[in-house]
């Protein structure tokens, strides 16, 4: 099981996710962060740190939710992204199903 990061992220980037992550696999989009499904032990930490309310189980993710499971899992195979976001860095661009949502004014 894994976790997903879903839209109530887009454009906050607040990263406290990130830092609370034991296993270093929440990696950086253009305008969201991704769970790397490979690399996630189930710990739930991020989802409890996270202000926006944008993680869920994926288990428990509601079914207009469901497409950012997938969008996760293809970013990151198609960056190659794995073996810890700290090191790997962030990543200049989004999936296309990201890129397709308007821009959240800050």
């Amino acid at each position: 099981m894994t976790y997903v990061i879903t839209d109530p992220c887009l454009d906050i980037l607040d990263k406290a996710c990130m830092e609370e992550c034991p296993v270093d696999c929440i990696y950086e989009g253009a305008r969201m962060m991704y769970i790397n499904p490979d690399e996630c032990v189930d710990c739930g930490k991020c989802m409890p740190v996270c202000p926006n309310d944008a993680i869920f189980s994926e288990h428990k993710l509601p079914e207009d939710k469901e497409p950012f499971r997938e969008a996760a899992a293809e970013f990151i195979e198609e960056t190659e992204a794995e073996g810890g976001a700290e090191d790997f860095g962030p990543i200049g661009h989004d999936h296309p199903i990201v890129e397709g949502f308007a821009t959240r004014e800050q």
